[in-house]
């Protein structure tokens, strides 16, 4: 005869494999998506299914906003690529104030060239004026943005009335848009040159005014900007590898240097690269070493700026730029309104580009996603 076990045993006998599905079990991660996936052509010693994990972090639309491209390089190889809805790799992408570092770039070449000298008053014609107290202002003060020309980069007034406005909407955007130059350097000293570091577009926009100057000296808009555009292509440009931009002038025919330039995601990659090798590109020197230098050197005034590029120094804080304490010590970045983000990591042979569009919660949480990418990366 056959004995039936009761149900009560049989239920009981199952509980083991219950247990290891059931809700109270630890669930992992989410697996990577296969455009994360797809889009890693080489982890770079990074592990894969954080790195792809971490992609999809930057391409969360709700909690960064739209990401446009993102691109990484590891030892001068693309080894990451992938891009956001109707954006393909020959898109031309707005760097905004990223660009400014292309301007610095400018200069040092017309420093180089001995068209301008970094320690000299800067050769604004209306500051050179007896008593004029903004002749002292030099090319290093504009370049590290301690100029001590009055300017407020942003402001939440949000009246709608002129007067009310940033000095950066006003110049780009309103009553300085035809002559941004002209704005820009008819600013009042409101501290001592070289004295304060203030985060100013502005400084931008008078140092292309100022290649505008020794490029054409005559001030007509048109020559002006052919002079300026030619050299700019054919000193800066071309031989970084930058062939893809396309740069803005306002009606003066001075170059928007605070940030009107586009171009593509693996052109921005070029420029951090250049930064990176510190002015050469396939081992020739495109830019002196010790001007590229100079860019990198902390401002005497904002240990986390440099000129024209932005540092991973001074205190670690929630509104830090960059990753004080927490990336390498050598990283810094081209960074641009909106979440705008081209990193250099020298010591971890690491050039990281997203391009994008982000509110200012978002574009926060663009920082710290990307440092969170950062840290995957082995150093070397």
């Amino acid at each position: 005869m056959s004995v039936r076990r009761p149900p009560l045993i049989a239920a009981m006998l199952m509980l083991p494999a219950l247990w290891g599905c059931g809700s109270g079990a630890p669930e992992g991660p989410p697996p990577p998506s296969t455009e994360s996936l797809a889009a890693i052509k080489d982890a770079g010693g990074a592990p894969r299914e954080s790195l792809g994990r971490t992609i999809d972090r930057l391409f969360d639309d709700e909690a960064v906003g739209k990401t446009d491209a993102l691109v990484i390089l590891k030892r001068g190889s693309v080894v990451v690529e992938r891009y956001g809805e109707g954006v393909k790799p020959d898109s031309r992408l707005p760097g905004w104030s990223a660009g400014q570092c292309v301007t610095a770039l400018m200069i040092g070449q017309l420093v180089s060239d001995g068209r301008l000298r970094l320690n000299e008053s800067a050769p604004v014609p209306e500051w050179q004026r007896p008593g004029d107290p903004r002749g002292v202002i030099t090319l290093r003060q504009l370049l590290q943005m301690r100029s001590g020309l009055r300017h407020v980069e942003t402001t939440s007034a949000g009246t709608g009335r002129i007067e009310d406005e940033s000095d950066r909407m006003r110049m780009l955007f309103l009553d300085g848009r035809d002559d941004m130059a002209s704005y820009a350097e008819a600013q009042p000293l409101e501290a001592p040159a070289g004295k304060i570091f203030v985060h100013s577009s502005a400084s931008a926009v008078i140092l292309s005014d100022l290649a505008a100057r020794v490029l054409s000296p005559d001030h007509d808009a048109l020559r002006r900007r052919a002079a300026v555009s030619d050299y700019l292509r054919n000193r800066v440009l071309q031989p970084i590898g930058l062939g893809s931009a396309i740069v803005g002038y306002d009606r003066a025919g001075t170059m928007i240097g605070s940030g009107m330039i586009a171009m593509t995601a693996r052109d921005w990659g070029n420029l951090g690269e250049f930064i990176r090798h510190t002015g050469s590109v396939g081992g020739a020197q495109i830019l002196p070493r010790r001007w590229m230098q100079f860019m990198l050197e902390p401002s005497p005034r904002e240990p986390g700026y440099g000129a024209g590029v932005w540092l991973n120094r001074g205190e670690a804080s929630d509104g830090a730029r960059l990753w004080p304490g927490a990336a390498e010590k050598d990283v810094f970045a081209c960074l641009g309104d909106y979440g705008q983000f081209v990193i250099g990591s020298p010591g971890q042979l690491l050039t990281v580009v997203r391009i994008g569009h982000s509110d200012p919660a978002q574009a926060r949480e663009v920082h710290d996603r990307l440092g969170a990418l950062l840290a995957l990366f082995p150093k070397n």
